[in-house]
């Protein structure tokens, strides 16, 4: 049986100073604050550890023996499957783990469980990297570039994701419906992607974000949920 904090080498560089809560190695980026965002959602005691890129912490061999891809986020549960510590890295994998943990945000089984990971596994194949794309283009060295065609592709892409997202958000509440019930692990991977698009990457404008109504709406109701306000600032910046 492995325990917590014992079999994990990535405790020595992050010392657990509650080795019972789950632990979260992450940075407050669309990717991190995914899990930072759940966690606040569903209740679960966690203790947060930031990931420090600028010392290139996500490349020490502890950080890797969790995450072998060195990237944000990872977490350990000391309370995993079977009474067993566990690792998980992937934020997708990570919001499918907590959710079928607490019995929360997805549905355990029919229609709407799958739609439910569709859109998951659309945002973590496509928005997510498109707008990954953009932002290096138009806010960080992509911008020097003279030549302006691939800020223009990742631009183009990025408009006709929104639209497929303004499209499907029609007469909803969230990306799986009507009410509370409807707000699910889709909806906490998409928006803080959408709002890191409009905020962080300043491309608003670019993409033409004020023709979006429906997206416009139900991101403004993903930002007033308090468990989203606090998540989205862990770890602090």
């Amino acid at each position: 049986m492995s325990s917590f904090p014992a079999d994990f080498p990535i405790a020595k560089q992050w010392p657990p100073l509650h080795p019972d809560r789950i632990q979260l190695y992450s940075l407050a980026t669309p990717n991190g604050v995914k899990i930072s965002i759940a966690l606040e959602e569903l209740g679960l005691p966690y203790e947060a550890h930031k990931v420090d890129f600028s010392t290139q912490a996500q490349l020490t061999p502890e950080f890797l023996s969790l995450n072998p891809n060195n990237k944000i986020p990872a977490m350990i549960d000391p309370h995993g499957p079977q009474g067993e510590a566990l690792g998980v890295f992937e934020s997708g994998a990570i919001l499918i783990y907590l959710a079928e943990k607490t019995g929360r945000l997805l549905p355990a089984e029919g229609a709407l469980r799958y739609q439910a990971l569709q859109w998951l596994m659309w945002q973590m194949g496509g928005l997510g990297p498109m707008f990954g794309q953009l932002g290096f283009f138009h806010k960080f060295a992509g911008s020097e570039y003279e030549d302006k065609r691939p800020r223009d592709r990742y631009v183009s892409e990025s408009r006709r994701l929104l639209g497929v997202l303004d499209r499907h958000l029609q007469g909803r509440d969230w990306m799986l419906g009507q009410g509370e019930a409807a707000y699910s692990v889709a909806d906490i991977a998409i928006f803080p992607w959408v709002n890191n698009l409009i905020g962080f990457y300043e491309a608003g404008q670019l993409v033409g974000f004020s023709e979006f109504k429906q997206v416009q709406r139900v991101l403004s109701a993903f930002l007033q949920r308090p468990a989203v306000q606090r998540g989205l600032n862990i770890p602090p910046r």
